[in-house]
């Protein structure tokens, strides 16, 4: 007698929500994914993916395809607005204890890939505005629904809410490959440029300021009078900025911490659990993780409830960890004083191994 599939619904369709049905798929389960927008975005920037994100790429069967996307990172460094070194990234050595490297790949390549893994099953301009709605159709509900979560929201309440980091970003790509990964710190300032695919350059900038503030139209002015000083490297990005091309968002990341990933028969995941600032580049990864796990907790057992405590035991203590190491990163770069002291610490922080793997 055939089977009747187990049955998940997914409130989010980016980088983990687009994971976690691609392997609960090819374990037999039935999966619906309700998605905001109307369709993938077309822009975005570039990530790295850590040697655990590749891992969990290849679990989904999709590792390959993404390595023939992407970039290997070769090299990178810690920066002084003069462009001197304060500190070499080792990628070398992340390679020997790991047996990977980090790769580079712009987002919407990313989310395409995970999208068409999954044969385009997503069901866009779908907002899910109460997700307990769905617990008596499914039998689990996986939210994916990232910074602003609705579903945290709603199970945990507004205690449990994204908090401004005070700093404020803006991003985008420009032409030409720089070929190196470097991050600039100044006072209150930094400035991190990427290489991307198609021979493009992914670059971001930020600065301590009010939350939401804004320069409509002179965001590109606004860049130029912080960083048109700053050493080469980064003028030869400010130079070839239009203003249409510039996205600006401020900084956030949860807080307080969230006493569980699970809630019922609802699991949350990526930014929805554990939302973190940028600083170790990390989000999409943790997310990639975050869906392989549960996943494969949820095929391996009958029971969904064993299956959801089974991810919380294995991912709530080490995202907490990240998140915390991440927004001391952030303090860091942001530091206005003593920013000499700072870079020593950086410096020592990279010769001991840098961020987790």
């Amino acid at each position: 007698m055939e089977l009747t599939p187990r049955t998940a619904a997914v409130v989010g369709g980016g980088i983990g929500g687009l994971a976690t049905p691609l392997h609960l798929r090819s374990g037999g389960w039935s999966v619906d994914v309700f998605e905001r927008a109307c369709a993938l975005p077309a822009t975005g920037t570039a990530l790295g993916l850590w040697p655990a994100a590749l891992a969990a790429l290849d679990t989904l069967g999709v590792g390959a395809r993404i390595r023939d996307l992407s970039r290997p990172q070769t090299s990178g460094a810690f920066l002084r607005p003069d462009g001197s070194r304060i500190a070499a990234l080792d990628v070398a050595a992340l390679q020997r204890r790991t047996g990977d490297t980090v790769r580079l790949i712009s987002r919407p390549e990313l989310l395409t890939v995970l999208y068409e893994a999954n044969g385009g099953a997503v069901a866009f301009g779908r907002p899910v505005d109460d997700i307990r709605q769905l617990e008596d159709a499914y039998d689990v509900v996986i939210a994916a629904d990232g910074l602003n979560s609705a579903a945290r929201r709603t199970l945990f309440g507004p205690r449990h809410r994204a908090r401004y980091a005070g700093a404020s970003s803006w991003r985008g790509t420009v032409g030409g490959d720089t070929g190196a990964v470097t991050e600039t710190w100044g006072e209150g300032l930094r400035f991190g440029i990427t290489p991307t695919t198609g021979g493009r350059t992914n670059w971001f900038a930020c600065a301590v300021a009010p939350d939401g503030q804004r320069e409509p139209g002179r965001e590109v002015a606004a860049l130029r009078a912080r960083f048109g000083h700053w050493h080469a490297g980064v003028r030869r990005v400010l130079e070839q900025l239009t203003e249409p091309e510039v996205l600006r968002r401020d900084l956030y990341y949860l807080d307080p911490p969230l006493p569980s990933y699970v809630r019922g028969r609802t699991a949350l995941i990526g930014d929805a659990a554990h939302a973190m600032t940028p600083d170790l580049g990390r989000g999409a990864c943790e997310a990639l993780v975050d869906a392989v796990v549960l996943a494969r907790a949820l095929r391996a057992s009958s029971e969904v409830a064993a299956a959801l405590r089974t991810y919380d035991a294995e991912r709530r203590a080490v995202t907490r960890r990240l998140v915390r190491t991440a927004r001391l990163m952030n303090r860091m770069a942001h530091a206005q004083r003593l920013t000499g002291l700072r870079n020593a610490a950086m410096r020592a922080a990279v010769t001991l191994g840098g961020p987790p793997s």
